[in-house]
């Protein structure tokens, strides 16, 4: 019997969930690649300690970018690798995936992922609306006459969809994210204190010092890089305040995109959001403060998704094993 397999596809992380295990790998959504030999040299956590620090024959990518295949060959490379290392893939079982997709995905850009998982050794795929996932996982009852509203903060993207009875009546994604911020960090720290410092790193103060709000002290971090000027390696100091400076603009950003789905929705849906409120999910939810920013910003009560991160690969894996969650059913293409 071939294996039933959830994979959500994000720019930062990949998971997979197995039907009859749940989510069975997270792992971060980068592949060494030996570019003589046309192999896989690393995978996940290990191609990411990699990035920048590469020989020439070599190079970490990230294959996918907003949700959708950037490098198809890397792609096909890097989720056979995930299939064979999760034994789900061999010479007589092929899998059968189920995989979401963003909400501005191009018939084009959805036939890329799916071409990209066949090639890699589905036996099948099917799609599904990530927002819907989301939902899902979140624990929203998607198929309501009360409608909800979803905000995922992924690392390429930001996306806002309204719900009601099953489908999606309003949505709106843009290419703002996890990796926005961090390039926001980067690009602050440059201009501020004449530092350039790498991705990983600005990812990691972030998350450990970072805020979505003013007035928050929650300490320093000590991060290196190269002074720009003095062309020389150097250790700086940056606090909540720093990061705050960087992110703000790129958050509130995200705040206007929640009201203009909620101002272009009929009103009794707007009048459900206004009494029920958001659900968040997403790697953007754990930014310090960010439940109390859009409130501030949008009037909306806040809710903060038990698992933000898994939730979209948890209502993968509801939909493999309950199909009739969703009204219209699952449509699988075979190959």
């Amino acid at each position: 019997m071939p294996k039933h397999i959830g994979l959500d596809l994000g720019t930062a992380n990949t998971r997979m969930f197995v039907k009859g295990k749940g989510i069975i790998m997270r792992s971060p959504t980068v592949v060494t690649v030996d570019k003589e030999e046309e192999r896989v040299v690393a995978l996940g956590r290990e191609a990411k300690m990699m990035i920048g620090k590469t020989p020439s024959h070599m190079e970490a990518f990230r294959p996918i970018r907003n949700g959708v295949v950037a490098d198809f060959e890397v792609a096909s490379l890097m989720l056979r690798e995930y299939f064979v290392r999760t034994e789900s893939l061999s010479l007589f079982n092929r899998p059968v995936v189920l995989v979401s997709t963003p909400e501005n995905c191009t018939e084009v850009e959805r036939l890329a992922v799916e071409n990209a998982i066949f090639a890699a050794g589905a036996k099948a795929v099917g799609t599904v609306r990530s927002s819907i996932a989301a939902a899902i996982g979140a624990g929203l009852r998607i198929n309501s006459h009360r409608a909800c509203m979803i905000v995922d903060i992924g690392a390429g993207m930001t996306q806002v969809a309204l719900i009601c009875s099953g489908r999606i009546v309003k949505s709106r994604a843009i290419k703002l994210g996890g990796d926005k911020l961090d390039n926001a960090i980067i690009n602050s720290l440059l201009s501020r204190r004449d530092l350039f410092i790498g991705e990983i790193s600005a990812e990691m103060i972030k998350l450990k010092i970072g805020a979505a709000i003013e007035g928050v002290n929650r300490g320093f971090a000590d991060v290196s890089g190269r002074n720009e000027k003095l062309k020389c390696a150097q250790t700086v100091r940056i606090t909540t305040e720093d990061v705050h400076h960087a992110i703000h603009s790129a958050l509130e950003a995200i705040c206007r995109t929640i009201l203009l789905v909620l101002e272009s929705s009929p009103p009794e849906i707007a009048g459900d959001i206004s009494d029920y409120g958001v659900m968040l999910v997403g790697g953007g939810a754990n930014i310090y403060g960010i439940g109390e920013l859009i409130t501030k910003k949008t009037g909306l009560r806040v809710t903060v998704a038990k698992n933000p991160m898994d939730c979209e690969c948890i209502g993968i894996g509801r939909l493999i094993e309950k199909p009739s969650i969703l009204t219209d059913g699952l449509l699988y293409k075979n190959r």
